[in-house]
């Protein structure tokens, strides 16, 4: 499969995943639909179905004019989200395919909206899988909590998506990652790791390029949000639990200003 970034309003990504056997296509999250046609006709692509993440305009507010522009688009969204242009609803651990060689498999994970749908993509053996994370999994942090619980995010974060395989890359729904990396480091700031990556990141941004995709493994080395069942991060924000670190980060996050 091939994964092409669609670049949309001010910070947003919507994707466009490619089988390359069939040329059959799925975009992810298409608010910008013109944008997304415009894509699948330069590489030959053809769009047949919608994965939206959550139904927040700036993800699914692409979905009535897309079905209008190309007939017969499935459109797919999480069932408690009351996504626009919805067709056909989808629940945690249902799957769907695309072209010949693409397996998608959906994830509920909750928090930000209480239906919101991550998108699990598999293809040929060699090739490392994908996760579409909307606004729950951000490279480097994650959403806030507008529908949901600590307990929530962390079960959504930690053992949902922390499951997946380390080396799925994380496709998520922003260009928030240098921001969230300077955030990261005000919470450790003797990881190194972080400090590479931030500085890679500012990189990628002079030069116009995404800093997306990440993969799990790394955002287990650099995201405060999926490291706090580590002890030293619960020490650093005075937490006793994962839950609570993650709640509290949440709320040091909304505060900063950096």
């Amino acid at each position: 499969m091939k994964i092409f970034h669609v670049p949309c309003l001010e910070d947003n990504y919507a994707y466009l995943i490619v089988d390359e056997s069939t040329k059959e296509a799925a975009a992810v999250d298409p608010v910008e639909p013109e944008k997304i046609i415009r894509k699948a006709s330069e590489i030959g692509a053809d769009l047949k179905l919608v994965l939206t993440t959550h139904h927040h305009w700036d993800h699914a507010g692409g979905n009535e004019k897309i079905k209008d522009l190309v007939p017969g688009i499935k459109v797919f969204g999480g069932s408690p989200d009351s996504v626009k242009g919805c067709t056909n609803k989808v629940d945690n651990g249902d799957k769907l395919t695309l072209g010949s060689d693409v397996n998608i498999l959906c994830l509920h994970t909750p928090c930000h909206t209480k239906g919101h749908i991550s998108y699990y993509v598999t293809s040929k053996e060699e090739e490392d899988p994908a996760v579409f994370t909307g606004d729950t999994l951000f490279i480097a942090g994650c959403g806030k909590f507008f529908e949901g619980t600590a307990e929530d995010m962390y079960q959504s974060l930690s053992v949902t998506l922390g499951s997946l395989p380390k080396p799925t890359r994380v496709f998520c729904g922003h260009e928030y990652t240098e921001k969230n990396l300077r955030f990261a480091l005000t919470v450790e700031p003797d990881n190194k790791e972080i400090s590479q990556k931030l500085q890679w990141s500012q990189q990628q941004r002079k030069a116009n390029l995404p800093t997306i995709p990440s993969t799990i493994g790394e955002e287990f080395e650099t995201n405060p949000f999926m490291r706090v069942d580590l002890p030293q991060l619960q020490a650093k924000v005075g937490c006793q639990s994962a839950v609570e670190a993650l709640r509290e980060l949440r709320r040091l996050k909304d505060n900063w200003r950096g």
